[in-house]
């Protein structure tokens, strides 16, 4: 631990699994503390286990305001404060767009949209008492560029990216920085709708070279070092910013 996080109080979204356990771990290999919010309890009992005293679990259904609400007050009280929001929860449906459903689009905004700017939206007063606060939140290379299939879902991080850009110069004057980060092409179940949607995996590895410059998918651990500098002090000077992590697709 080279404590780049040392005395960091964290909440993070969605970090039981995929990208954001790999968060979730190198926060605490930096020396933050962490409160995990996510759905799933049996996954939340696990990362309790697995970082024994520097996290704790809360169990929220994001599409309910009032969870979000009762999860953000909860963590400020065991943490005694909030340095860094790490909003990392999403979800990710596939289809034609003559075939999707409105009801799935709500979901996707749900989740990927609203609940982030709910949870900015409360934590706004404790990430102002601490000093040196910062907000870091979930993009996609898909909220650039679009992708077919994933419409509601590029919909969405595109919507994230300029949720992030607008805190940023909102909460500038109180010392508040927003960053986004957008990885592309990431190995993790999280991405299997866009998989599925391209024909399986089979199809999507054969793709992975003709579209990726590096040749390659990268593994959540290769993402997870840019949320640790974005919450980071040595970032004090970077906000209003969405980050590519995506192996130089976008160029």
């Amino acid at each position: 631990m080279s404590g780049r996080l040392s005395g960091k109080r964290v909440l993070l979204t969605g970090g039981v699994a995929n990208i954001g356990l790999a968060i979730l771990d190198a926060f605490v290999r930096e020396g933050a503390i962490v409160s995990v919010v996510d759905i799933d309890a049996a996954k939340g009992a696990e990362v309790e286990k697995r970082h024994s005293g520097r996290v704790k679990f809360f169990k929220a259904d994001l599409a309910q305001e009032s969870d979000i609400k009762s999860a953000i007050s909860a963590s400020a009280e065991w943490m005694k404060g909030l340095d860094t929001l790490c909003l990392n929860a999403g979800i990710q449906l596939s289809g034609k767009a003559e075939e999707f459903s409105t009801g799935d689009w709500d979901k996707v905004f749900t989740i990927n949209v609203r609940a982030n700017f709910v949870f900015a939206r409360e934590a706004i007063k404790y990430l102002r008492e601490g000093g040196k606060s910062s907000i870091v939140m979930m993009s996609s290379l898909a909220g650039k560029r679009g992708a077919p299939g994933l419409l509601a879902y590029s919909a969405s991080k595109a919507a994230v990216i300029g949720l992030t850009t607008t805190l940023a110069l909102e909460l500038a004057v109180d010392g508040i920085r927003v960053n986004a980060v957008c990885p592309g092409w990431i190995d993790t179940p999280f991405n299997q709708p866009a998989i599925s949607y391209i024909g399986g995996r089979e199809k999507q590895e054969a793709l992975v070279p003709k579209v990726i410059p590096l040749g390659r998918q990268a593994t959540p651990q290769e993402v997870a070092p840019l949320f640790v500098y974005l919450a980071s002090d040595e970032a004090s000077y970077v906000t209003a910013q969405s980050i590519n992590v995506d192996g130089g697709i976008y160029n």
